[in-house]
């Protein structure tokens, strides 16, 4: 087993901490890139949602003239 000084232990702390602080970091950007592709996807459904709703008038309306 090896001795570690305190001068070690510190340094080992302080390096988990700045991991620990990375980590948080990642995990921000992580965040808000899953709000922003939920915001994407809401908008993408949406205007999926009118798409088909318009085609479904336009072919409504089609048949009708006939």
């Amino acid at each position: 087993m090896k001795a570690y000084t305190k001068a070690n232990l510190e340094e080992i702390v302080m390096m988990q901490l700045e991991n620990l602080n990375a980590m948080n970091d990642l995990l921000s950007i992580m965040k808000l890139q899953n709000e922003l592709l939920h915001n994407t996807n809401k908008k993408l459904k949406d205007e999926i949602s009118e798409f088909k709703e318009k085609c479904f008038t336009y072919q409504s309306g089609k048949r009708n003239q006939k």
